[in-house]
């Protein structure tokens, strides 16, 4: 037959994606061709050498064909398409139509193509063939058209032959999962079409385990409102996770790089809206992920996917969990009393329901032991991510990728941080409900021992005296605060002798606490001094001097001059004596102001209201109310060393307050 030669019309932009393009996914663009054709069979075969290397690919189809007339026009422009997006073919399918480029994808499989057309025109059928070379991609050849003499099906046949290299992704079960991720929503949609790659059927129905469809906030541009819809397709034995952004047909345009952590499902989520067919006729699709409106899409629909999958992951959960509970093996006792407990034990169903599944000697271990390994998980998890990946790797020895599956969703800030913060607010206030029956109720209050338990205790809890403050110095002589001191003061001072006390040999600090902050050029670092006094113990003349003492000390000690530091000084116990309160210059406490020294007298009923105070927006926000029966069982598990005999061992009958609450 003879040909004829037209030049192609190249963009600007467009070789460059043309050999860019992966193959499978080229192979895709042109099922496309087929399926926007109105074809109800698109099959995709090879051919090989002698030496059982590819040789050429070849995709049939039995759509309507290329009229000849037409077809200088379709292949003269490249980068320009005869198909609107959103149409619909003759049968009214929707159209794939992207940019005209599938035609020339054929390029990025091989160097050389040729589409074998028959057409019907006048009722009768005609053929011939387009030719065009990767060597000289600016030109086509186009044949003249003869009558074809014998009944045969209308349609293109493309081969491609000279293939780059030989392309074994194509019938792998990766290559057909990635076809199966373009057209699954459209074979789902149009059932009686059919796509073969090697003799191998793309069907949705044997691969999707479920689809769920959900809408999302609707995208506000340009006067309109596009809707936004996000579909999630499970896959039978298929190990992937994709987004892909899509044209309101659900046509994937784009895949999303994003990462999810959601255990084992695998699955694709198709982020559909017309905004993105918008953004397909105006041609700016691949810069989709550059634009404020999408980008806000993405982030809720990548929300939506990991929320979506941790109730998943719950609701299979509950089998075990209602066995543990059977078992009397799981580690939370009663109903979660608020959201936060609620998020921590859907988060430890999560983990360990993953270990169960994992590991089949756990769920046939002893009750004793798979306790304890539920109980290790709670705590892990309760801690830190880091914590957890010990624990799985070590001690359940789970597999390497389950293991960065089950970090990585502790590392979600929207989890691990919610249920640390909580355990920590949460711990606090039963300390602070559980020390203020240690300080004021009767009983404990005449047992508590100053030195022995009182003290003890409080130095493992600086933060009562503020978030910034470390323990530098806990019951020490004066002279070892000076001796923490020496890199404040200089290496090349010499400590060799104790301070001297204004009023006796020796005076010894309870708890020193340090703090620095930057002030313009030099650091500026504040010492809180604490005098724990026991609960019966009034603060008054007596206290005062000796509180005072300590600072006189400081300030008459020539090594503590000169430097940047600022004193603090607090003696605490339950209430005050007449002088105390006498001295006193304001509601904070403060008896003496001088220099870079503060001294002031405080109540426990003052500390604990301040903290208390600065804890109120989260008691509110967690929703957590301190138990004082629950914060003492919490006190007495945490302090029983220092706590010896502070409570009686049995509750006293008629008593209904802090024996009974302790017990």
């Amino acid at each position: 037959m003879a040909q004829q030669q037209y030049p192609v019309e190249v963009q600007s932009d467009f070789l460059e994606k043309i050999t860019r393009a992966k193959p499978v996914q080229a192979l895709a663009e042109l099922i496309w061709n087929g399926l926007d054709a109105d074809a109800a069979r698109v099959s995709i075969s090879f051919g090989h050498n002698e030496m059982e290397t590819l040789s050429e690919v070849i995709i049939r189809d039995d759509g309507n064909g290329i009229p000849r007339a037409r077809a200088p026009e379709f292949f003269r422009r490249l980068g320009g398409s005869w198909k609107k997006p959103g149409g619909s073919t003759e049968t009214g399918r929707f159209l794939h139509g992207q940019e005209g480029r599938g035609r020339f994808k054929a390029f990025a499989i091989g160097t050389r193509a040729e589409w074998a057309v028959t057409y019907k025109r006048d009722e009768k059928l005609w053929k011939y063939s387009i030719t065009m070379s990767a060597n000289d991609i600016r030109h086509v050849n186009i044949s003249d058209e003869v009558e074809v003499s014998k009944p045969t099906d209308t349609g293109v046949t493309l081969t491609i032959s000279d293939p780059h290299k030989d392309f074994r992704s194509f019938v792998s079960d990766a290559g057909i999962h990635v076809l199966a991720e373009v057209f699954a929503l459209y074979l789902a949609d149009y059932p009686d079409v059919n796509v073969t790659i090697g003799g191998k059927r793309i069907d949705p129905a044997q691969m999707i385990a479920s689809r769920k469809a959900i809408n999302l906030a609707d995208i506000e541009a340009g006067g309109k409102t596009h809707p936004v819809r996000l579909e999630i397709v499970e896959w039978k034995g298929l190990s992937n996770r994709a987004l892909f952004l899509c044209n309101e047909k659900r046509f994937p345009l784009v895949q999303v790089d994003r990462r999810f952590h959601i255990g084992d499902f695998q699955f694709t989520a198709y982020l559909e809206s017309s905004y993105l067919t918008v953004a397909q006729k105006e041609g700016t699709v691949d810069l989709a992920e550059m634009q404020t409106p999408v980008v806000a899409a993405i982030d809720e629909a990548q929300k939506t996917i990991k929320d979506y999958f941790r109730q998943r992951s719950a609701m299979e959960a509950r089998s075990y969990v209602e066995e543990w509970k059977t078992e009397k093996v799981y580690p939370f006792d009663g109903d979660p009393a608020t959201r936060v407990e609620e998020v921590e034990r859907q988060v430890f169903e999560i983990v360990a329901v993953s270990v169960a599944k994992n590991l089949p000697e756990f769920g046939s271990s002893a009750p004793q032991n798979k306790s304890f390994q539920l109980r290790m998980l709670r705590q892990a998890i309760e801690k830190s991510p880091e914590e957890l990946q010990v624990i799985l790797n070590e001690v359940l020895r789970l597999p390497k990728r389950q293991q960065e599956e089950l970090a990585g969703l502790l590392r979600d800030v929207s989890l691990s941080s919610i249920i640390s913060s909580a355990k920590i607010v949460a711990d606090r206030l039963k300390f602070l409900t559980g020390i203020e029956a240690v300080l004021f109720d009767p009983e404990p209050k005449k047992r508590l021992k100053e030195r022995s338990q009182l003290h003890r205790i409080v130095a493992q809890n600086c933060w009562m005296f503020g978030e910034d403050f470390m323990l530098s110095v806990d019951d020490q002589s004066l002279t070892e605060v000076l001796r923490s001191h020496k890199k404040i003061l200089g290496e090349d001072i010499v400590i060799d002798a104790p301070v001297k006390h204004v009023s006796q040999e020796r005076g010894i600090v309870d708890l020193m606490l340090s703090r620095s902050t930057r002030r313009h050029n030099s650091d500026s670092i504040t010492h809180l001094v604490v005098e724990l006094k026991a609960p019966k113990v009034k603060v008054n003349t007596e206290e005062i001097s000796q509180i005072e003492g300590y600072a006189a000390s400081v300030m008459d000690d020539q090594r503590f001059r000169n430097v940047n530091v600022s004193w603090v000084f607090w003696v605490i116990s339950d209430d005050v004596g007449p002088h105390a309160r006498f001295r006193m210059t304001d509601e904070s406490g403060l008896i003496h102001k001088k220099d870079n020294v503060c001294i002031f007298v405080k109540t426990w009923g003052q500390v604990l209201a301040e903290n208390r105070s600065r804890m109120k927006f989260f008691q509110e926000r967690l929703e957590y109310q301190a138990d004082k029966g629950a914060s003492l069982k919490h006190l007495q598990e945490h302090y029983a060393k220092y706590l010896e005999g502070v409570f009686d061992p049995e509750p006293a009958p008629a008593s209904g307050d802090v024996v009974a609450a302790a017990k």
